[in-house]
């Protein structure tokens, strides 16, 4: 599905997501991503979101978000226990959803100027 948000050119917006990619600028991923307004991580995390642990994270916590929008894939998996009280542990919100409704949300959170990190399982 192509996104055709366009409001600010100074930050990361996801621009369209299909199956096994995302583009996010001119970028075009094949792999696993961390997006925050003015950062992308690549080639990042776990083969699969169901995988997801604490350790895994570090990079999204060093980011320092509000808010933390989780796309699983085509379907919504929630993480494990241990990953929910490590996000409420440091006062980080979570949002867990597929990977559509996590790439769509970021652009609105992003446009609004919120400190917003979404982490995207695209396999």
């Amino acid at each position: 599905m192509k996104l055709t948000l366009d409001a600010r050119t100074d930050v990361n917006l996801i621009r369209s997501y299909a199956a096994g990619e995302v583009r996010i600028g001119a970028q075009v991923l094949h792999g696993n991503c961390i997006v925050a307004a003015d950062a992308l991580i690549t080639d990042w995390g776990p083969r699969d979101s169901r995988a997801l642990s604490v350790e895994d994270l570090a990079p999204v916590f060093e980011l320092k978000p509000e808010l933390v929008l989780l796309g699983t894939g085509a379907r919504q998996y929630f993480p494990a226990p241990q990953v929910r009280r490590a996000f409420a542990e440091l006062g980080i919100a979570l949002e867990t959803m597929d990977l559509g409704a996590a790439c769509r949300t970021f652009n609105v959170l992003v446009q609004e100027a919120r400190h917003v990190v979404a982490v995207l399982f695209v396999n």
